[in-house]
């Protein structure tokens, strides 16, 4: 089965890494695909992204990583993808999945939406505090890739010491 993993990925967690690590071993295959929003301001281009998730599923087999604009369900159908994954890290992220995966389901009715439970110990993170902790020189070496945590103390050229974890 070939699953697609839409999101901004700005930047890349842990949390999504794990999704991406237990989809390959669920699915197969696995298609990360890297929006492209113009009415955001993201921290990363989408080449630098694609760059990032790229060099951080190395290990896996089965990963391509894409970008793509527009509505997701038009990219599963072209990339024809069997279903669409979506990581729920708490209730508050259930309501809002839920309406999305509805109105894709009705846009294109072979088309399931599968939620994964995000694993515990990645549940607090998102893109946005990544780039919080990471611009005010924080340790985010626990919560984000090697590549991306370079590419974040990079992006802020922090003046602040990065803490590492032992």
């Amino acid at each position: 089965m070939r699953a697609l993993y839409p999101g901004s990925f700005d930047p890349l967690t842990n949390g999504h890494l794990d999704l991406i690590e237990r989809a390959c071993n669920l699915f197969g295959e696995v298609i990360v695909a890297v929006l492209s929003n113009p009415s955001k301001q993201p921290a990363f281009s989408v080449d630098q992204r694609i760059a990032q998730i790229q060099a951080s599923t190395q290990h896996l087999s089965g990963v391509e990583v894409i970008s793509f604009d527009g509505l997701t369900v038009n990219c599963a159908v072209t990339h024809r993808a069997d279903l669409i994954l979506r990581g729920l890290r708490a209730m508050s992220d259930f309501e809002y999945e839920l309406q999305i995966a509805h109105t894709n389901r009705s846009l294109a009715e072979q088309l399931e939406t599968v939620f994964l439970a995000t694993s515990a110990r990645h549940s607090f993170l998102s893109s946005s505090v990544v780039k919080e902790v990471a611009r005010f020189g924080g340790s985010i070496d626990h919560m984000v890739p090697a590549e991306v945590a370079k590419d974040l103390i990079r992006l802020f050229n922090s003046a602040f010491t990065p803490h590492r974890h032992e």
